[in-house]
């Protein structure tokens, strides 16, 4: 039995999926090649691919630019209070909604900055926030 059990999860777990796998690492080899990433531990190399999943939300508060606003303007300081009391869940659904992301990249908290902007609306009491994903600006009505 346990040589039965041995042979089935070895065929489970790497014999059927040799070949897919082979393809995927030719692939990802063309993109990407050994030399290149073989300088790295395998954490370094999956935080490169991943980006960083712990975060100080602190540190990101301490990194934003504004535009149409200073950090002391009551309404970033009523935003910054909110956001802090969220759970850890929601502050990264947050970030996903600004960045397209729920993790900040691979080159570290310390230089990765995002900008809320006024969204200048007639009715701000109307408006909702909204982002530019790619540009990673929050436009936060006032």
């Amino acid at each position: 039995r346990e040589e039965f059990v041995d042979l089935y999860v070895n065929y489970v777990f790497n014999e059927s999926v040799r070949k897919p796998f082979e393809d995927f690492m030719q692939g990802f080899l063309r993109g990407c090649p050994a030399r290149k990433w073989k300088m790295f531990l395998p954490v370094e190399f999956q935080t490169a691919l991943q980006g960083h999943t712990e975060i100080d939300w602190h540190m990101l508060e301490k990194n934003v630019v504004y535009r149409q606003y200073t950090k002391l303007d009551q309404t970033i300081r009523n935003f910054w209070t909110v956001f802090h009391k969220l759970p850890e869940e929601k502050k990264k659904m947050f970030l996903a909604f600004l960045t397209g992301s729920d993790r900040i990249p691979g080159f570290g908290l310390e230089y990765f900055q995002i900008l809320i902007a006024d969204a200048e609306t007639e009715n701000p009491d109307e408006a909702y926030p909204f982002a530019n994903t790619c540009s990673r600006i929050l436009f936060l009505p006032r």
